[in-house]
């Protein structure tokens, strides 16, 4: 049978698709791109991969497909050569806030293994290593309690794990062993009840019933080589209250001694239990630190959040957490200034350092309140319990999610201070390879890892190597597949809820290559985001090495290298919305650049360009925010300067400092200090010039809602006037219908079923939960009435399914919604819904989403406008529009402050501050800064180096 060699597509209508047909290569490397919004994902991903995925699912039985979500069929005729598929998308889909990128990518796992086999455990009393412990030291122990003491001798046998153990159990009994310990209940161990095989079981078995006195040496000696025979060296003495009887300890928590022949310091008593990856597990009790059960973090109040500005007088809101309309709350500040001796029109920074201490933290003595209620006046005498102590008391007392909300505005996460953030338990941390324990190698980055491994066997007796050779093999691998797609800088410990969509992606993309799979379809969508030029040819490397293993590899991308060097490229378009869906171009990249209709091809040849500036603004030393000593992080130190009035780009390899200085540094401090937030920003020694502007807004990709009733049209507020619009039409009127009847978010005008969304939601418990249409409104959210109201023909939801370009031709004549709608056409979303559901819009569409409402917004020529990567997901094309806008803005007198890996952004900034020289520990510092002009000649920079490239080639 001869080989299938394409995959082909016929007749696919998904969304704008219009009747597409196609033939793919199979096990090549195929890019589709295209101008955004003209079809590329709904072509990738809601054709290919989701029919690829529909067909793995029905394969399955009935009983493994209730535990999968319903993948719809996509609107096509057919497709052939169809492989099973992989999607890697963007979206960072761990909600979970135990997943690290050592989890992710299963080095961790192989790290408890290795751990477990070979670790060494020491004292954390003497620091020397802990030897094993004979029976004879077991039993001067056991003699050395007070006479008449009872005790049970048990063999832990089962421990935190799932199953029925009837053959266990009847094993036993055979054995000759008459009682068990199961879940802290005794039973006779011919009467165990059926255990359930769902839940995890700890079942000990008693090997002696022993009152301690002078004559029971032997005894106890035998009943513990019993005991360790036969539960590997363990055994558990447990204390039994002298008031009770043997029968009558169930149910009853006593105190134990665990006895290990292999790990005990015989010094302060510290004991290890079975050393078992389980140990090394923060997602397992048996592992996982007491205090803060393995997150590594606490909540904690936050006295900076709690006093936001200490120039505030107390009696005018220096006390956030105190209401100034509350008077309990003014009362009880009267009375507290009265009995502590402090005025309350003081400032909070001001005040005695006793003083904050008194009211943040409360008194040692008791003071007297004065109250007056409705019923009267009255005065009581007590502690003043302190401000953060009474949130804290609040907070866990409290049923109400809304309390629980409004108090956790003054928390922030500190590390455990049990664990100090390695979130595992002294047991675990007690053991150690090369002096180092598991925590401390998963705090190492990716790079320091890699260097780490590479020398471990030289450290190891030949018995360790013997047993660690293949588990550390592995764990290299999988470091070096990590180092090779350029995230050397995270470090295993990084939680993938910290993780940018970028960086979760290429993890995935990593996790496959160690896979190993052949004859697979992979479907990745931009794994380029996030990554410096410089990692660009490592990418392209590793998406060549999973083709070339025997796979088809489908990328939607925008990056040119990636574009280049595809096997095979799928042009689509012309346009985006209902003038994309078509193929315009494909074929191999020389045909794409020759196509005269492909405007990707047109920018690939260099017959269309985005332009560097002839005349690049100049900076004005005495209008600049300057920052010094910022050192969160990976910043060392950093002293920079933001020239105000400028379009400046932060660049610099992935992880080399940028995020951390302009939106954990630079943005909370001014959104603190101009617009009152509460945000805590990172380290620094101190900021000037934030007087200079009078707001900061930070558009970044993060969701303009997470429920289908968010959409662009409510976020950039067209849709209170389109309300207002239907309820003066005429029918409308004579029906008494308000603006709120054409609401989806309140009764009247919605439909109930769904309540207004449109889909019902189904919870899949373990899985992510799904969506599907309301099968009483169809989708539409609204009741048959209110959708008899119509404005030239259409019903409000027939407008809210209108594209923006349509709804502008629609509204032409209603300035106040056209102008609003303006601004997405205006940012290069003419193509999306109006009422688009934002849990369907991309990062990079809903960060445009915000710019629109910005752009909607009067200007007021002083605003410091901050945007991470909004290039995300745009088309060349796409982005000379968007590069349009933000001059726009700085013309006006604004300020623009990006974080950029795009070469045609850069080169277009008016100011560039280059981070590096490496990402993680390597990075953290200024390597240059200047004009575009000025970074090209530094040494160090790598953006400079592939800068003066560009800049060559558009001279």
């Amino acid at each position: 049978m001869s080989q299938i060699k394409t995959i082909s597509i016929r007749g696919a209508r998904e969304h704008n698709l219009k009747n597409i047909n196609l033939n793919l290569p199979r096990n090549k490397l195929i890019v589709i791109t295209g101008l955004s919004g003209s079809g590329k994902s709904s072509l990738a991903f809601d054709t290919i991969y989701a029919e690829g995925q529909r067909r793995y699912v029905e394969s399955l039985s009935t009983y493994a497909r209730q535990f999968l979500e319903i993948v719809k069929k996509p609107d096509v005729d057919r497709i052939d050569g169809l492989s099973p598929a992989i999607s890697i998308d963007q979206k960072n889909t761990s909600h979970n806030p135990r997943s690290t990128v050592g989890t992710t990518t299963e080095i961790y796992d192989y790290m408890r293994l290795l751990f477990a086999r070979i670790g060494i455990a020491y004292s954390p009393a003497t620091g020397l290593p802990i030897e094993s412990q004979t029976v004879s030291q077991m039993t001067d122990r056991i003699l050395s309690l007070d006479h008449g003491t009872r005790i049970y001798i048990l063999a832990p046998i089962i421990r935190n794990r799932k199953g029925e153990y009837k053959k266990e159990l009847s094993e036993l009994s055979k054995k000759g062993f008459q009682r068990v310990k199961i879940d802290e209940q005794f039973y006779q161990i011919d009467n165990v009840p059926s255990l359930d095989k769902k839940y995890k079981h700890d079942i000990d078995v008693v090997i002696d019933r022993i009152v301690i006195h002078e004559n029971i040496k032997v005894r106890l000696a035998d009943s513990l080589e019993t005991c360790l025979r036969l539960s590997h060296g363990l055994a558990v003495v447990e204390f039994i209250d002298n008031k009770s009887s043997y029968d009558q300890i169930n149910n009853k928590k006593n105190q134990s001694i665990l006895f290990s022949e292999r790990f005990s310091c015989p010094l302060s008593g510290f004991n290890i239990p079975e050393i078992e990856p389980r140990l090394f597990s923060f997602n397992n009790p048996a592992g996982a630190c007491n205090d803060c059960d393995g997150l590594g973090k606490h909540q904690k109040i936050e006295e900076t959040l709690v006093i936001p500005d200490p120039e505030l007088p107390l009696n005018k809101g220096a006390i956030a957490a105190w209401p100034q309309s509350s008077l309990y709350y003014q009362q009880t500040l009267d009375s507290l200034g009265k009995a502590l001796n402090f005025k309350i029109e003081s400032k909070w920074r001001d005040l005695p350092e006793k003083i904050q201490k008194n009211l943040l933290y409360g008194t040692s003595e008791k003071i007297p309140f004065n109250y007056i209620d409705e019923e009267g006046s009255y005065t009581t005498r007590k502690k003043f319990e302190g401000i953060i102590p009474l949130l804290e008391r609040r907070k866990k007392e409290t049923d109400s999610q809304s309390i629980r909300e409004e108090i956790e505005r003054y928390t922030s996460s500190a590390p455990c201070s049990s664990c100090n953030g390695y979130r595992l338990k002294p047991e675990a941390l007690a053991i150690k390879i090369d002096q180092k324990h598991i925590g401390e190698i998963a705090n190492m980055s990716i790079k320091e890892a890699v260097s780490w491994f590479d020398t471990l066997t030289e450290k190891l007796t030949k018995k360790q190597c013997d047993i660690a050779d293949s588990i550390i093999k592995e764990i290299k691998n999988r470091l070096n597949l990590l180092d090779k797609i350029g995230l050397n800088y995270l470090t295993l410990s990084r939680s993938s809820l910290m993780l940018s969509g970028g960086e979760s992606q290429r993890i995935r993309l990593a996790s496959q290559i160690g896979a190993g799979l052949t004859g697979v379809l992979y479907v990745l969508d931009e794994p380029s985001i996030g990554l410096h030029q410089r990692d660009n040819a490592r990418l392209i490397k590793i998406l060549k090495h999973l083709r070339d293993i025997g796979n088809t590899v489908i990328v939607v991308e925008h990056d040119e290298d990636t574009i280049l060097a595809a096997d095979y490229i799928v042009d689509i378009g012309p346009a985006a919305g209902i003038n994309g869906g078509q193929v315009v171009a494909a074929g191999s990249p020389s045909t794409i650049i020759e196509e005269v209709s492909s405007i990707t091809g047109q920018y690939l040849s260099r017959k269309i360009t985005i332009e560097v500036p002839k005349d690049r603004r100049k900076p004005d030393p005495g209008h600049t925010i300057k920052i010094v000593g910022a050192r969160s992080n990976n910043l060392k130190n950093v002293t920079a300067s933001i020239p105000l009035g400028l379009f400046t780009a932060i660049t610099g390899v992935s992880g080399s400092g940028k995020s951390t200085f302009l939106i954990s540094t630079l943005y909370k401090i001014a959104s603190r200090h101009v617009m009152g937030s509460r945000d805590i920003p990172g380290i620094y020694d101190q900021i000037t010039g934030l007087e200079k502007i009078d707001k900061v807004i930070e558009i970044n990709q993060s969701p303009i809602g997470r429920t289908p009733r968010s959409n662009p049209a409510t976020y950039v507020g067209a849709f209170t006037t389109i309300r207002e619009w239907f309820s003066n039409l005429p029918e409308a009127k004579a029906r008494g219908y308000q603006a709120g009847r054409f609401s989806f978010n309140i009764k009247g005008g919605r439909c109930e079923i769904c309540k207004g969304d449109g889909v019902t939601k189904i919870e899949m418990h373990f899985l992510p939960d799904i969506y599907i249409t309301c099968d009483a409104c169809g989708g539409q959210r609204y009741n048959r009435e209110t959708l008899e109201i119509t404005f030239k023909g259409k019903t409000i939801s027939e407008v809210l399914s209108m594209s923006v370009e349509e709804s502008l031709d629609f509204f032409s004549s209603v300035p106040a919604i056209r102008n609003k709608l303006q601004t997405l056409k205006d940012v290069g979303l003419g193509y999306i819904k109006i009422g688009q559901q934002a849990t369907r819009l991309s990062g990079g569409e809903a960060q445009r989403v915000k710019l629109a409402k910005e752009l909607s917004r009067s200007a007021t020529g002083s605003t410091l406008y901050i945007l991470d990567e909004p290039t995300t997901g745009l088309h060349f094309h796409d982005v000379a529009k968007l590069l349009e806008i933000l001059h726009s803005l700085t013309s006006q007198g604004n300020s623009v402050v990006v974080i950029e890996h795009n070469l045609d952004v850069i080169k277009t900034a008016d100011w560039i501050i280059d981070f590096g020289p490496e990402g993680g520990n390597d990075g953290g510092e200024v390597i240059a800064y200047g004009s575009p002009e000025d970074i090209i000649n530094e040494p160090r920079s790598h953006t400079g180096f592939f800068l003066k490239t560009l800049l060559k080639k558009n001279e």
